[in-house]
């Protein structure tokens, strides 16, 4: 975490937070304080608008038109291709594949990429931090294949165990799948020196960037991941629409995994040929406006710069453990010295779900529960946490709003 100073962020967060509307409402007679980023993140008016304007003024199916809609979409859709190509700094444009979300990106590399080059016996190194959607496919291959997985212990702190993970990819190891950023904890793991000691193994590596692309700049060829993923929804667009980003060598040994229209060259009742990348992993028609959009989302990224949003919400972060400190009996989880906008904790005495639901009464938005990462919550042996979790458009002022209603909170409880 960075030390809280009292430089004012680079940009207006008040003018910041008048680009989304849904923080104009009330929940429970109260105004809305929206910490439950992590799980999903608002909208700016710029990426509604630009979903309404496709489907009002060039609503076409792509890649297959020759007449004027069909181009236009055809464009946009390219377009914010190469504007996600552009952001994470992919060497092609053809490297960049839609899918449905970072679950279906990693499903996709293990049904493709698994399937065709793990074999019995063979080495998944996943992480004790992972989201369910990183270690569930995985389950899915070692019930098919008989591959082992073995996993990456952490420290108390929550930060990953490097000395362990060196040892373990001594092992054999042929993949190595592990998030940027924990979505429980807020963890950064080192993921540039992780892929370099998964390279120097012989490994391959699947990184889960979902947590990490809304908050900090990610450049894929500097960190030479094989594979990284991410969500729209939580980048500032619309659910339903992610991203993986592959190597061009890689993706071009790997089988197709879905079949249908658009990711063939040709059919014949018999057999068929493949298309090129991108095309031969994006079967059917696609979640057009979502590619679209999620272009737009990351316009609107890069117009506030991922630098200014990541030191907004460290300092977002710090006031909050500053004024969480004096709160009796409450103990953070994931305290590691590099760690994203995530402040998940619980308070001796009281169950989550209530603490939760008392927040809501008072207009406070929180996530509760294991988050996905139940080995997580039994490594510490609890059953979850209370996650509140920072985007672009919180402020301090409502990190005072959360802290009061969780001590009204508690003192219902106790």
């Amino acid at each position: 975490m960075q030390e809280k100073t009292m430089d004012i962020p680079a940009f207006d967060v008040a003018h910041v937070r008048q680009e989304f509307p849904i923080l104009e409402r009330k929940v429970n007679g109260q105004p809305l304080v929206y910490f439950d980023n992590a799980a999903t993140v608002q909208k700016p008016q710029s990426v509604i608008d630009a979903l309404v304007h496709y489907y009002s003024h060039y609503n076409a199916n792509i890649h297959r038109g020759v007449h004027s809609l069909a181009q236009e979409a055809t464009q946009a859709y390219e377009d914010a291709r190469k504007t996600i190509q552009q952001h994470i700094n992919a060497e092609h444009a053809h490297e960049i594949i839609f899918t449905m979300g970072t679950t279906d990106a990693i499903n996709l590399v293990m049904q493709s990429w698994g399937r065709s080059e793990l074999h019995q016996g063979d080495t998944v190194l996943i992480s004790a931090l992972e989201h369910h959607s990183n270690m569930v496919p995985w389950h899915l291959l070692k019930q098919e294949k008989g591959i082992h997985i073995e996993v990456i212990p952490i420290h108390e702190d929550g930060s990953l165990n490097m000395e362990a993970y060196a040892e373990l990819l001594q092992n054999g190891v042929k993949l190595v799948c592990v998030n940027h950023v924990s979505n429980a904890l807020g963890s950064i793991n080192p993921i540039k020196k992780m892929v370099q000691l998964a390279h120097e193994a012989g490994a391959k590596t699947m990184i889960d960037g979902a947590q990490a692309l809304p908050h900090a700049k990610v450049d894929v060829r500097d960190l030479n991941a094989d594979f990284y993923a991410f969500s729209g929804h939580k980048v500032y667009g619309p659910t339903g629409i992610g991203i993986l980003y592959g190597k061009e060598a890689l993706l071009n040994q790997m089988p197709p995994w879905r079949g249908g229209g658009e990711m063939i060259a040709s059919v014949t009742y018999q057999s068929s040929t493949y298309n090129t990348l991108p095309h031969k992993f994006e079967a059917g028609t696609p979640n057009i406006a979502g590619g679209i959009v999620l272009g737009s989302a990351i316009d609107f990224v890069n117009t506030l710069g991922v630098e200014n949003i990541e030191r907004h919400e460290a300092q977002l972060l710090n006031y909050l453990v500053e004024k969480a400190a004096h709160i009796d009996g409450l103990k953070v989880y994931g305290t590691a010295k590099e760690k994203a906008g995530v402040f998940s904790f619980l308070v001796d005495g009281t169950h989550p779900y209530d603490v939760g639901t008392l927040l809501d009464q008072m207009g406070v938005a929180v996530r509760t529960g294991h988050h996905c990462a139940e080995p997580l919550m039994n490594h510490f042996g609890i059953p979850g946490t209370i996650r509140a979790s920072f985007a672009c458009y919180n402020t301090f002022e409502e990190v005072d709003v959360f802290v009061h209603s969780l001590e009204r909170a508690l003192k219902m409880l106790r």
